[in-house]
């Protein structure tokens, strides 16, 4: 029979206890014994296990949702745990118990049944009384009855000799909680004081508030302290682990960053409905395969115990899209796009034969358009440069055809040289030699000769005055004529919405296959979500000049404008068909 230390009693002592409290107890007493035992085993091999056991401490009156959501982010922490992964991203929904697990019971369990009292932990979020909430949790089921009767202090015999297990409190304020093993878990917001304090743990919950996700001085701020300030607070930079977990706000938010700059990050994407074009599949540090997602129908819920298929469908509401793309399907854009939908533009198709074979529509007007933030520094904007041709669609609408556009960071003039006319030097070969030298003003004349502009737009703030005096230097040569232009108070947002209509209309053409094309219209689609904005800044000043000038204009449109002229004329309008016979 076994003792309260879980040791195997001899007669003499076994007969002293049932002296002591009877037989009744005795048996009961070990009964309970046993199962602690059997229960200390499952949870030292399973986090799920330690979750489900505790969950009525911090969750009372709520039964525990589970899932295959559940069961996939608990395989991931218990990879984190065995050193499979050492920087972690989990993108999922709200409502996913994210903060309860990575930063309530994920550490308890390293304390607890992983053995680990001696392990310390940063933990961050936007706010410190998010973290702040979670220690509170976690004090909940330390000061608990039931944590003290499995993980309390407590004596254990491993291989035939006795072991002090388990660990007190020092320490148990809701910043701070420590072990007297030497363990501790700091909790404090993004920039906050914790940033001097090295871990052996880094848990980042939720490091941007949705309120923010649009300030481009809150978010940038967060993703550079991300970057820097973070990533130097661990004890031991190959073995110390990062998790990060959070609902996407912004294409350019801390997940985004990660994702871009190829981190090293395995990240577990969940999306509230399955996608087949995102289907996560994740990897440890060695190439092994951790998990799928075991969804295969398009749409398809991720957690209906959490997320009920009324509230599924209500979230998929139009009114609720930008929340339901970002918070919930992890991506920072309506599917299709958000203002400008990439369905808006229209493909081109080279011809393949008659007389314009292999070449673009005969333009009428060609105006280039540039977006000026001259640097070197590839933190601060780059430039954003594009141009556009209109022609006549078969329909008989006119309509602006992309022809180039590209985003560099660019000093207002590049070093140059003469070309070499000795050695008969091809423009080719000086081109490819001399344009990583190039400023904003030698690639400006090059696009506008290239494509033989008729007008070059150049936005009449900060640096636009800069490269419009420059340029004017080279004026004598130059073929097309230069205009400044006056955004007047109108934002970014505001210039894009009046662009719309004419993407809306089928007015905007391109060929869709061409990178500079999926340069433009995938930052187009994301804005104003996305990390660039400058290309869209180009093609909405160029779309609207030539809007206001009158060089694009929908056929119909044109019909009836041509109809009210007669009308005014007093010429008799040309009949139209009627739609039924009367």
């Amino acid at each position: 029979m076994l003792g309260s230390d879980g040791m195997m009693l001899d007669n003499e002592r076994l007969a002293e206890l049932i002296e002591n409290v009877g037989l009744e107890r005795t048996y009961a007493r070990a009964l309970r014994q046993v199962q602690l035992r059997e229960e200390r085993q499952r949870q030292c091999g399973s986090l799920k296990a330690f979750v489900r056991y505790f969950w009525h401490l911090v969750e009372p009156g709520r039964t525990l949702a589970e899932g295959w959501a559940l069961d996939a982010m608990c395989l991931h922490l218990e990879a984190v745990d065995a050193g499979r992964l050492t920087r972690l991203l989990i993108t999922v929904p709200p409502g996913s118990m994210k903060s309860l697990l990575c930063s309530v019971f994920f550490p308890l369990w390293q304390w607890g049944p992983r053995d680990k009292p001696n392990r310390r932990f940063l933990n961050f979020a936007y706010a410190a009384h998010l973290t702040e909430r979670d220690n509170g949790r976690m004090l909940q089921i330390l000061r608990s009855p039931e944590w003290r009767e499995l993980w309390g202090p407590r004596r254990e015999k491993i291989d035939g000799k006795l072991h002090d297990r388990g660990f007190s409190l020092v320490r148990d304020g809701q910043s701070m909680i420590s072990t007297d093993r030497t363990g501790w878990k700091f909790a404090t917001s993004v920039g906050g004081v914790g940033t001097g304090e090295r871990a052996d743990g880094v848990i980042l919950d939720d490091p941007h508030s949705v309120k923010d996700d649009k300030s481009e001085v809150v978010r940038p701020e967060t993703v550079r302290w991300m970057k820097e300030a973070m990533m130097n607070r661990l004890n031991d930079l190959d073995k110390s682990f990062i998790i990060t977990i959070m609902q996407r706000t912004h294409e350019a938010d801390c997940a985004g960053t990660i994702l871009d700059e190829d981190m090293g990050y395995c990240h577990l994407n969940i999306p509230a409905a399955y996608e087949a074009d995102q289907h996560c599949t994740t990897y440890d540090i060695h190439g092994e395969q951790l998990w799928t997602d075991p969804r295969t129908r398009e749409g398809e819920n991720y957690w209906e115990a959490r997320l009920p298929p009324k509230e599924f469908a209500r979230l998929q509401k139009p009114q609720n899209a930008h929340m339901w793309v970002s918070q919930y399907q992890q991506r920072p854009e309506p599917r299709g796009g958000a203002i400008i939908k990439r369905d808006y533009w229209q493909p081109y198709a080279v011809p393949t034969s008659g007389p314009r074979k292999g070449r673009w529509p005969e333009f009428e007007y060609v105006v280039a358009s540039i977006d000026g933030a001259f640097t070197e520094k590839q933190e601060n904007d780059p430039q954003g440069f594009s141009i556009w041709g209109v022609w006549q669609n078969p329909e008989g609408s006119m309509c602006a055809m992309l022809l180039n556009a590209w985003r560099k960071h660019l000093t207002l003039g590049g070093t140059k040289r003469v070309r070499g006319k000795a050695k008969a030097e091809s423009w080719a070969n000086y081109k490819a030699e001399t344009e990583q030298h190039w400023g904003v003003v030698q690639w400006l004349r090059y696009e506008c000769s290239r494509f033989k502009a008729n007008c070059l737009l150049i936005e009449n703030k900060a640096n636009g005055h800069d490269i419009y005096n420059e340029l004017l230097k080279h004026a004598q040569f130059d073929q097309w004529a230069m205009v400044l232009i006056d955004p007047k108070n109108l934002d970014k947002l505001a210039r894009v919405n009046r662009v719309q209509p004419l993407f809306a209309e089928g007015l905007v053409y391109a060929i869709v296959e061409k990178d500079y094309a999926k340069l433009a219209i995938d930052e187009a689609a994301i804005f104003p979500n996305g990390k660039y904005d400058d290309c869209t800044d180009s093609l909405t000043q160029a779309l609207w000049y030539l809007r206001k000038n009158g060089y694009l204009e929908h056929i119909n449109d044109v019909m009836m404008r041509e109809e009210r002229a007669r009308e005014r004329a007093g010429k008799k309008p040309k009949g139209r068909k009627v739609l039924y016979a009367v």
